[in-house]
């Protein structure tokens, strides 16, 4: 999927701002403008995760000629950056793992406990220590 990003000019003294008009909040800068386009990407990738994971929904991009008639971006640099959503997706997968006995067993005892699963009880687990993979 592809977003526009509105770059605020730095300088030597100032860093890049970088706006995500699509995604509201989700903003961040950089010391120079590849700097700041890579961490765009970073702050793109980390806004999608938090609305999936909260249940939200993905807005569609505008294109930058949509865009480009917004008055508060005077005199920005406009870019594209490429977001691989199929990294972001819930598609269930089997995977095999080796734990010790021990954990397991608490992890069981867990899961019973909340009422889930073993994949389910990891999953939400994973998902509340904030884990960023990537």
């Amino acid at each position: 999927m592809r977003f526009t990003i509105v770059i605020e000019p730095g300088n030597e003294k100032h860093a890049f701002g970088v706006v995500v008009p699509d995604l509201p909040g989700c903003f961040s800068a950089g010391d120079t403008l590849d700097e700041a386009i890579d961490n765009a990407k970073e702050a793109i990738e980390l806004w999608l995760e938090e609305t999936i994971d909260s249940g939200g929904a993905i807005p569609e991009p505008r294109t930058i000629a949509e865009h480009q008639s917004n008055p508060e971006y005077s005199g920005w640099i406009w870019a594209i950056v490429t977001i691989d959503l199929s990294e972001l997706s819930d598609k269930v997968e089997r995977v095999n793992i080796t734990l010790p006995a021990r954990v397991l067993r608490r992890i069981d005892a867990a899961a019973k406990a909340a009422g889930e699963s073993r994949s389910g009880f990891i999953a939400r687990r994973t998902l509340q220590e904030n884990v960023h993979l990537g």
